[in-house]
């Protein structure tokens, strides 16, 4: 019996892991992407897989998913953080809600200096825009969450799906708490879900949600969401505000009905 469970333990200790991933490339520079690839053995394919970016200094600075095709493969485009990455070593952790095993690849990130033309001509080119089209942001945000939840959940549209939304929370001071990515659907929604919590959400007050999409943000929404003690204190959710909105015209049909009642009757 010890043996047997000797050679279990060790068969489990080298057992390998049901999910592979790989990076485009080892070293970038600090305005480069890299393309995260991989594959999937023996998992829901209808599941996605989710991917855990991890900074230098050990903060989880992307939270996104891969969407897994019918051949188990699946692959998904790393932009830079903002304003760009930071110098040293990411690390790219890859889980699946069916095993309890991961894969992780790694990128080592070298300066880059921004070239000044480049800086210029990028805060002249709204300019251009702003004059050509005068139309609102093409994103619409929404977050909902339980009160005293840790977990917010972001749902929104955009009229531009060719490219993805980088999500930048900011505490009551200023300061840059946590960077989420998505890729919006064919029909343009897009859900995120951020956690709360820990050392970066320690102020209480309004953290804003800004939603950033194109290279140079000329597609961009805001919304803020209250937080105490590191958790939510929506003033009203989704559902409670659409319970107010029909409790609302429901008085209104009503009493519109009562006083039609009583003069008709005089």
């Amino acid at each position: 019996m010890v043996l047997i469970a000797i050679s279990f333990v060790t068969t489990s200790a080298f057992a390998e892991s049901p999910i592979e991933i790989s990076v485009s490339s080892d070293n970038i520079r600090a305005l480069d992407t890299v393309l995260i690839t991989g594959k999937i053995t023996g998992l829901s394919e209808y599941k996605p897989l989710k991917l855990t970016v991890t900074d230098p200094d050990g903060i989880v600075v992307y939270y996104p998913t891969a969407v897994i095709e019918d051949n188990g493969e699946f692959k998904r485009l790393l932009q830079p953080t903002i304003p760009s990455f930071k110098t040293g070593t990411y690390t790219i952790t890859a889980s699946h809600e069916e095993t309890e095993m991961v894969a992780q690849a790694q990128f080592t990130v070298t300066p880059q200096e921004i070239p000044r033309n480049q800086l210029e001509e990028s805060i002249q080119e709204p300019v251009i825009i702003e004059e050509e089209a005068i139309t609102p942001s093409g994103i619409k945000l929404l977050a909902d969450a339980i009160d005293g939840s840790d977990t917010i959940n972001i749902v929104g549209t955009t009229t531009f799906g060719n490219s993805d939304i980088t999500l930048v929370v900011s505490s009551p001071t200023g300061n840059i708490v946590t960077i989420a990515q998505v890729t919006p659907k064919v029909d343009g929604s897009f859900e995120v879900e951020i956690k709360t919590g820990g050392a970066m959400w320690k102020e209480d007050g309004a953290y804003t949600i800004t939603a950033n999409q194109g290279t140079i943000s000329e597609n961009k929404e805001s919304i803020s969401v209250e937080i105490k003690d590191g958790v939510v204190v929506p003033e009203f959710g989704v559902i409670a505000s659409l319970v107010l909105v029909v409790s609302v015209f429901a008085i209104i049909i009503f009493s519109t009905k009562s006083r039609l009642s009583i003069l008709s009757r005089y």
